[in-house]
């Protein structure tokens, strides 16, 4: 199991939220792609970067595509934090960064109250 891999317990909770497999359809390993998911997320890394035990980058990229339309990284995020809420030790560490000049406003220019707006 990799450092970002899903634990046994964790899978048997996100398993069952995954749709199912068409009728004759065979596609990857579902626990697979879930983990090389979590791994582009946890990592920051560009899909295409995504080591060889995860599979393809393509079957991974398209799987979280249709899934998020779907809403089933909603349900299985609502179901690990009902049921494992020690899995949720993500931290968003991301910094936007701002132009220099972002901060200043046009000089000598008048704020008014939207208050005075309103009553104009």
């Amino acid at each position: 199991m990799a450092r970002y891999d899903l634990s046994e317990a964790e899978w048997r909770i996100v398993g069952p939220l995954l749709p199912a497999v068409g009728k004759g359809a065979r596609r990857a390993d579902d626990r697979r792609v879930v983990n090389g998911i979590f791994y582009v997320l946890r990592t920051g890394s560009p899909w295409r970067d995504l080591p060889e035990r995860y599979g393809p980058y393509t079957t991974v990229y398209n799987r979280f595509n249709r899934w998020a339309k779907k809403g089933v990284w909603l349900r299985m995020f609502e179901a690990l934090a009902e049921r494992s809420p020690q899995s949720l030790q993500l931290i968003d560490s991301s910094i936007v960064r701002a132009h220099q000049h972002a901060a200043g406003g046009k000089k000598g220019g008048r704020i008014t109250p939207l208050a005075v707006l309103v009553a104009d």
